[in-house]
């Protein structure tokens, strides 16, 4: 027998239920995040089909503009999204700069931001976690790695809630 099967059936005899719970665990997060509200900013229209895929799927609604421009102007209007999704490079306004205003309006701070790049040079990296971002998804990415970025938002967006309230 490997050690790796021994350690596994050691966790299972000293943890009986860590499967069940794991799953439990699972599904109350996918449920949370169903309905979450996502505003995406990117002029890509395979970006957009993506989540149009996962809006169906997943339940996420989602609120979609073409440029930085409208984004800014949703986000002047309506605080109240779960995570953010802009392309770093867009006409009129980039995303970099969307998220460094949002860093300044109390209202807004608390919706992290993925940033899209279709570069993946250092100083592109650096400039996304400098602005506040929380995480860089390079183009071309699949909808799995999509999915697993919006989770890891919408994570992070719970555990900030869990610490203003405490």
């Amino acid at each position: 027998m490997k050690q790796s099967q021994i350690r596994r059936g050691l966790a299972n005899d000293q943890f009986p239920n860590l499967n069940r719970n794991l799953s439990l665990v699972e599904n109350s997060l996918s449920n949370a995040m169903a309905g979450a509200r996502v505003l995406v900013a990117d002029q890509d229209a395979m970006t957009s089909e993506l989540l149009r895929s996962l809006n169906g799927r997943e339940g996420y609604r989602i609120v979609s503009v073409s440029d930085g421009r409208e984004a800014f102007r949703v986000l002047k209007a309506d605080a109240d999204f779960h995570v953010a999704i802009f392309n770093m490079a867009m006409p009129h306004l980039h995303g970099v700069d969307i998220v460094k205003y949002m860093k300044t309006e109390k209202r807004l701070m608390r919706i992290p931001v993925v940033l899209i790049s279709g570069e993946g040079e250092a100083k592109t990296v650096a400039e996304c976690f400098a602005a506040g971002a929380i995480a860089l998804l390079p183009k071309p990415f699949t909808a799995e790695q999509l999915h697993r970025t919006l989770r890891l938002a919408l994570n992070s967006a719970g555990r900030a809630e869990v610490r203003r309230a405490a």
